[in-house]
């Protein structure tokens, strides 16, 4: 079912391309055509990275909200991804880190580009997420709970807030102040505007702020490409894959399947004609692994960005449906490349990573 409903979406968009009223499309005249999304991709390196939160921070708003942002510890987790080749990191913002501080907030984004250009890693930055807890709160954050993937990660704007048209001024502000902002800065990669629309059951609902948030985007018309990564096949799901694929100008999209499965649909999405970018991949109990995942994807000249970076607070070497509640160390880890103090988990696999991004 899955195979069928994504071939349906790309027959779907292909057949549509030329009618962009048919697929809401945003400012049809700012999306990057296939021509110069692919110049663009031919100007970087492979591209490498992981979904970077720092081992210190249990959410995006530990992250970067002033009393905890931790520039010490990620300039030397930035070094370990230096290390091994990686030349990215997808990295998650919050609207009320920002409505907290802007000024203060816009500071510590670009202290962490500043840092990251040491490293000669160039991120890509999320603005909004459908994804784990639905209130978040400024201030001090919750603890972590032993064995639990993502305890404390925290959907942003949230539910309801979401839905709820009267924050939409705010937050498009935020938008905007950020790209304005960053939007000739050659250190960014580029901007995904909302982590898995539709997810947490809100499918659909998650339509108009995903509207708006690329209507946002492309008012300010950044030099960086923008992009919605489609993350789900339902059927449910189709109107969002669709709008998310027409209005990108790079494809980007999840796949946590074993590798015959991810390739079938980087071969699907390949009929769009523009560069892909994988940036959520690798979870090592369904079957996704460094070893059987990454070289195909540098083969097929996909962008690999995999979830988890550092055993930290978010837990993620746990799997989301294999809570331990003893906090135990799982048999096989679901995420991460380090443990704590910078050691590979599997030393195989920094190994491959090193030799595919060509590190002597």
């Amino acid at each position: 079912m899955r195979l069928k409903s994504l071939i349906l979406i790309i027959a779907g968009l292909i057949l549509k391309a030329n009618t962009f009223a048919q697929i809401n499309t945003i400012e049809p005249a700012k999306i990057w055509p296939a021509e110069k999304a692919n110049e663009w991709y031919k100007q970087q390196p492979w591209l490498v990275g992981a979904d970077y939160i720092p081992a210190s921070a249990i959410n995006q708003l530990e992250m970067w909200q002033a009393d905890t942002f931790d520039p010490r510890d990620i300039d030397k987790e930035l070094g370990w991804a230096e290390n091994i080749g990686m030349n990215t990191m997808r990295v998650f913002l919050h609207s009320l880190a920002y409505k907290a501080d802007p000024a203060g907030f816009k500071s510590r984004v670009g202290q962490f580009l500043t840092i990251a250009e040491k490293h000669n890693i160039k991120p890509m930055f999320v603005f909004f997420d459908d994804c784990w807890n639905k209130v978040p709160q400024s201030g001090k954050q919750p603890e972590r709970k032993p064995g639990i993937h993502n305890s404390g990660w925290m959907q942003d704007p949230g539910d309801p807030a979401y839905k709820e048209s009267a924050n939409y001024p705010a937050l498009e502000i935020y938008v905007k102040d950020i790209l304005k902002t960053f939007s000739h800065d050659k250190r960014v990669l580029l901007w995904d505007l909302y982590n898995e629309p539709g997810n947490s059951g809100k499918k659909s609902a998650s339509i108009p702020l995903l509207t708006k948030i690329f209507t946002w985007a492309r008012a300010v018309n950044p030099d960086q490409p923008i992009t919605a990564g489609v993350w789900s096949w339902g059927e449910s799901f189709s109107e969002l894959n669709r709008f998310q694929l027409a209005n990108s100008d790079v494809i980007s999209y999840h796949c946590y399947d074993e590798p015959e499965r991810h390739l079938r649909t980087i071969e699907l999405l390949k009929f769009y004609g523009k560069p892909l970018i994988c940036t959520e991949y690798m979870a090592r109990t369904r079957n996704s692994t460094f070893i059987n995942t990454l070289p195909m994807l540098k083969k097929q000249n996909v962008a690999a960005i995999n979830w988890g970076f550092v055993d930290g607070k978010t837990n993620t070497k746990y799997a989301w449906d294999t809570p331990m509640s003893d906090g135990g160390e799982p048999k096989l880890w679901f995420h991460e490349i380090f443990r704590a103090d910078g050691a590979p988990y599997k030393k195989e696999e920094t190994d491959l990573i090193r030799n595919l991004t060509g590190v002597k």
